[in-house]
């Protein structure tokens, strides 16, 4: 984990390097991400393959799980960058991730090693959202 202030990084830069670091001997295909928590204190995730393809974690949950583990639980913005001609969306196990996390006008960045960017709310990356509001029952 990185602090934003301390490294002079944004959401993007921090993503993109901890990319070059992620575990993709399979697929190849390397994907970052990195997330600011309501702390201030950024977070990196990086996928992370394994033989029993595709039973590996995706780079946005290893963010979040990294967020959990330093105590913080407020997603304030998100970024995920892979080496794609565009930028590549979410999964649906992480957009649903990032949803728990984070309220419905949280600014998610998405974006290619070669520049590209793309910004969406939570809202737009997960319409329809399955939420604790679900199970309630009256």
């Amino acid at each position: 984990m990185v602090r934003e202030t301390e490294t002079g990084m944004d959401l993007v830069e921090a993503a993109a390097a901890v990319r070059e670091r992620a575990w993709a001997p399979y697929s190849r295909f390397k994907v970052g991400a990195a997330l600011r928590a309501a702390s201030g204190q950024v977070y990196q995730g990086c996928n992370v393959e394994n033989v029993a393809y595709p039973e590996g974690t995706c780079a946005e949950a290893g963010a979040i799980a990294a967020m959990v583990a330093g105590g913080d639980t407020v997603i304030e913005e998100i970024a995920v960058i892979a080496d794609s001609p565009e930028p590549v969306p979410c999964c649906g196990g992480c957009r649903q991730k990032i949803a728990e996390f984070a309220a419905a006008g949280v600014v998610v960045t998405l974006a290619t090693v070669d520049g590209k960017r793309r910004q969406l709310t939570v809202a737009e990356l997960l319409p329809g959202v399955f939420s604790a509001a679900h199970m309630d029952r009256a």
